[in-house]
């Protein structure tokens, strides 16, 4: 075994500097011998077949099994390492990628009841969880770093704002807030703008969560919450906004959400999308990602959504690619949960803690070594519903920063 692993490691690995040793005693290194040196080992010739035969599946969960550690360094630094190669796969595991591909739809068929299933099994954890790495205002999805030693708080305020200032809502105007999440988003519109929003998400956890916030801040009026699937929803709305939650309609219902939001949107109504995305063209979830944290998601490429959007009679009014903006998000995350690492153990268990480890840096890695990024879509029914140029944007944004100073929004949990 430790001459096959040796074989196709040192095959694949030809940038950096990576240490192994095996189940078996035996020392080899891979790569260039540039940057810091990462050293890893094998606990179990088990964990080394694995690995082997399925390195994109086998590799997450022999580390959340143990079998797998990372002694110098840590597994995002390891994985800064896997991730950035010449090759995105190593050969061996090409004919795996094109079976994945041709299944992918099947993966991906999201109806109903398979969508709300699915949701629970990432969003329906101990919300405990969740506040040990995210921002006060449990943003879940990339935010906008305007700076570069922005905090975390401060960016995802920013994302908010971003996305309202191209919305350009006026007070009075009926905002859907599809994949609403623990509610921030659909609060900000509330009261900085003066929008009555409606927020519809499949989650238990979030719709309780995002109602008790609603009652904390005075605003169950202007933002209401429902248990509800994008497809059931009554319009129209005067604006549609969705963030972090286009990664969880499937391929094959891409026409079905952009017809239904179509149908939702008033005649000079605007959309906007706000979703990762791909670089480099239409692929396959990451088996370890679709079996441990996101079943049913699929990260698009610009060239399967734009299609759908032109079928759905919709116009796109602008693209904006946020390139490292969740590559820095992820870090944040990744590192404040590290700093509560304990925490998230007592919630659950050694390995769910490695397998948040292993979810956090691989995905950060994924945007700062690979092809991901995010999008943001402006879409309308005609022409001439937003101005011609982007300067609109940043005017409305110097707005919204003087009513936050005035209103000066603390969006927390109930009882926090």
């Amino acid at each position: 075994m430790d001459h096959l692993l040796r074989f196709f490691l040192t095959q694949f690995i030809r940038r950096g500097a990576m240490n192994f040793t095996t189940a078996g005693g035996g020392r080899f290194s891979c790569g260039d011998g540039t940057g810091e040196p990462v050293s890893v080992r094998f606990l179990t010739t088990d964990a080394e077949r694995r690995v082997l035969i399925n390195p994109e599946l086998g590799l997450g969960e022999v580390y959340m099994e143990g079998s797998f550690v990372v002694e110098n360094g840590s597994i995002a630094d390891a994985l800064a390492i896997l991730m950035d190669q010449p090759e995105i796969l190593p050969r061996w595991a090409k004919l795996q990628w094109w079976l994945r591909y041709l299944a992918r739809r099947t993966q991906q068929f999201n109806p109903r009841g398979r969508s709300k299933n699915n949701v629970a099994r990432h969003y329906d954890l101990d919300g405990r969880l969740y506040s040990l790495f995210l921002d006060a205002d449990k943003q879940y999805s990339c935010a906008y770093y305007e700076t570069p030693d922005a905090t975390l708080d401060e960016a995802q305020l920013a994302k908010k704002r971003h996305l309202a200032a191209k919305l350009l809502i006026g007070r009075g105007d009926s905002v859907l807030d599809i994949g609403s999440g623990w509610g921030g988003l659909s609060l900000y519109l509330a009261e900085m703008t003066g929008a009555n929003v409606t927020g519809v998400t499949l989650s238990t956890e979030q719709l309780q969560v995002s109602n008790a916030r609603a009652a904390e801040k005075h605003l169950t009026r202007s933002a209401k919450f429902f248990l509800e699937d994008y497809r059931d929803v009554a319009g129209p709305f005067d604006r549609v906004v969705s963030a972090g939650m286009f990664e969880h309609v499937g391929v094959d219902f891409y026409e079905t959400y952009f017809r239904r939001c179509a149908e939702l949107l008033t005649d000079d109504g605007v959309m906007l999308l706000h979703s990762i995305g791909r670089s480099d063209g239409p692929d396959v979830t990451n088996p370890w990602i679709a079996k441990y944290i996101f079943p049913g998601g699929y990260i698009p490429a610009l060239s399967e959504v734009i299609p759908a959007i032109e079928r759905a009679g919709l116009l796109v009014c602008d693209i904006e690619i946020l390139r490292l903006h969740y590559a820095e998000t992820l870090k944040a995350w990744r590192e404040r949960f590290m700093a509560r690492r304990d925490e998230a153990v007592q919630l659950y268990d050694e390995r769910f803690a490695r397998m948040w480890e292993f979810y956090l840096a691989s995905s950060e890695m994924s945007f700062r070594k690979q092809n991901l990024m995010n999008f943001q879509i402006l879409l309308t029914k005609h022409q001439g519903v937003v101005p011609m140029t982007r300067d609109y944007i940043t005017r409305e944004e110097s707005r919204l920063r003087g009513v936050e100073r005035d209103q000066r929004p603390r969006l927390q949990l109930a009882g926090e």
